[in-house]
């Protein structure tokens, strides 16, 4: 169930298909955001290894989240996001990934060089088989900041503005740590930084003495392979509303017949009452 409405301007439409990125305040009450902490910090406080994502003692988490508590369910149709994002993708999606991210405090004597992960692009291997100069708009991610990203150093996500076009690996000059015009956005608990997969990000030092929380929720078109999961369990599917059922994959209705414009869609009914273009949106 999609309770809400958030329209897209004319503005943050060209925003993003020119810079690969927005940001959306407040997409996260104080309610929500304390049952994402309080589920968060029970998972990476355990020894538990299944979907876990650990790089180092300062970068954890756990991909294929939704499935591992129940609090991370209603980020798939989050109120404010979701209709951002079908505004952009149009309503053929599914959820590709989601992802819980600790980005724990750097050890004093951490270089300010330092990213965790380094400056990459999304995608898995799209770019891989396809190249820099065939990678399309296939996909993007909202990525929820739970705690406060108010001041520089703080392990935010950050953002090469424009990356999302580029047919080649990001310049770096020599002797830089970033992109010329790299971008640290400044977040409060509960914003929302939506993002293209082409967009070059890397994860800022974290020079607080506090751990960087957050979830990042990856949609994708439904005619591409998720990142993280190929079949939810049934035991997960049979929690869902029908609108969520279809975002991780499932079929909404009981027809056998082939159906060439992929089957029953309850996102339509959404796009109907509030007259948003559903295919076709282009890049």
């Amino acid at each position: 169930m999609i309770n809400g409405f958030t329209k897209l301007t004319d503005e943050e439409r060209q925003q993003f298909r020119d810079e690969g990125y927005l940001i959306v305040q407040n997409a996260l009450d104080d309610n929500m955001i304390s049952r994402l902490i309080e589920a968060g910090d029970r998972l990476i406080a355990t020894d538990e290894r299944f979907n876990r994502y650990q790089t180092s003692e300062f970068y954890d988490g756990f991909r294929n989240c939704i499935v591992m508590d129940d609090a991370f369910i209603p980020l798939l149709t989050n109120d404010v996001t979701l209709p951002l994002v079908i505004q952009l993708l149009g309503a053929n999606l599914q959820l590709s990934t989601s992802h819980l991210i600790y980005r724990h405090p750097d050890p004093p004597g951490t270089p300010y060089t330092i990213r965790r992960p380094g400056w990459h692009r999304d995608g898995g291997r799209t770019q891989l088989d396809l190249g820099q100069d065939n990678y399309p708009r296939l996909g993007l991610k909202c990525a929820f900041y739970l705690t406060d990203l108010s001041e520089p150093n703080s392990g935010v996500t950050m953002l090469a503005p424009g990356s999302n076009q580029l047919t080649e690996r990001i310049e770096i000059a020599d002797g830089a740590t970033d992109p010329a015009n790299a971008l640290e956005p400044l977040l409060n608990p509960g914003d929302c930084v939506i993002f293209e997969y082409r967009t070059w990000h890397a994860g800022a030092p974290n020079f607080t003495d506090v751990t960087r929380k957050c979830v990042m929720i990856g949609y994708c078109y439904r005619w591409l392979k998720p990142m993280d999961y190929v079949k939810q369990d049934a035991a997960f599917v049979d929690k869902l509303s029908d609108i969520e059922r279809y975002l991780v994959g499932e079929e909404v209705d009981d027809t056998v017949e082939f159906q060439p414009q992929g089957g029953a869609n309850p996102l339509h009914a959404w796009c109907e009452e509030h007259g948003v273009q559903q295919d076709r949106l282009g890049q």
